[in-house]
């Protein structure tokens, strides 16, 4: 692939812009296995394999990758909309190239899988991947996701119960169930659901005569939210990272 079309797949601006920046000299590459050494590169039809090059654009050090695949600690106080009506959006933590990759779709860079509120935290996953977001948020997946609940008061052996046998929700007919519930204090519990409806967690906790107090998303598929990833930290998915999500246990 010729490199100012690699610097347009990742989202650095259009194509004249990426020629611009690398005729400017601003784009030095390093290819796998040289080391740690830059090569600074003027010709934008320089071909490249995309598999494992790395950019530095503008001194900025930039791994490409044909799909973004990116987590984030998203914090509280924050929207999941490009457009948000109150609170800022979670996409103004992100670099620019991610927010601009272009896409098949008239939306451009990673889209958030699923949303949270904006006073709920955790775990959140953007991708350009159309397959990805679907299968990762579709009810029909049944990807566990696992939420820890500070409640308003505490929880009693009933109300876990009525949790995982299924509660009625007002927009929806058919009972909504807990896939477990896990009570780790008196007014805390972990919560493992495999779909995905409007303020569901909220709305199953009122269902149940409680009230969310607190909500943190901390695991889904079988992968946890790291530890050392700080609110409104992101990185990029391993590969590991992503078998892990699809671990439906």
């Amino acid at each position: 692939m010729q490199l100012q079309d690699i610097l347009y797949s990742q989202g650095f601006g259009t194509r004249r812009v990426c020629s611009g920046l690398i005729q400017q000299g601003w784009v030095s590459v390093r290819l796998p296995g040289t080391g740690s050494e830059y090569s600074n590169c003027l010709d934008g039809a320089s071909e490249f394999d995309l598999h494992g090059l790395q950019l530095r654009v503008q001194g900025v050090d930039w791994p490409c990758h044909e799909k973004a695949y990116v987590l984030m600690h998203k914090p509280a106080g924050t929207e999941c909309s490009q457009k948000p009506s109150t609170y800022p959006s979670i996409y103004t933590l992100l670099p620019v190239p991610l927010r601009q990759r272009p896409t098949k779709s008239a939306v451009q860079g990673v889209q958030a899988v699923g949303r949270l509120d904006q006073d709920t935290t955790g775990m959140l996953l953007l991708s350009d991947d159309g397959q990805f977001i679907h299968r990762l948020s579709s009810p029909k997946k049944h990807v566990p996701k696992v939420y820890q609940i500070a409640t308003k008061h505490p929880v009693g052996s009933s109300q876990v119960a009525r949790l995982l046998s299924g509660v009625v929700l007002d927009d929806d007919p058919k009972p909504v169930r807990a896939a477990s519930c896990e009570v780790v204090g008196s007014n805390r519990i972990d919560l493992t659901l495999t779909e995905g409806k409007y303020h569901q967690v909220k709305r199953m906790l009122a269902a149940v005569g409680n009230r969310v107090e607190g909500l943190h998303r901390s695991r889904i598929g079988g992968m946890e939210l790291p530890v050392d990833l700080p609110p409104g930290a992101w990185k990029w998915l391993s590969k590991d990272d992503l078998v892990l999500l699809n671990q439906m246990n």
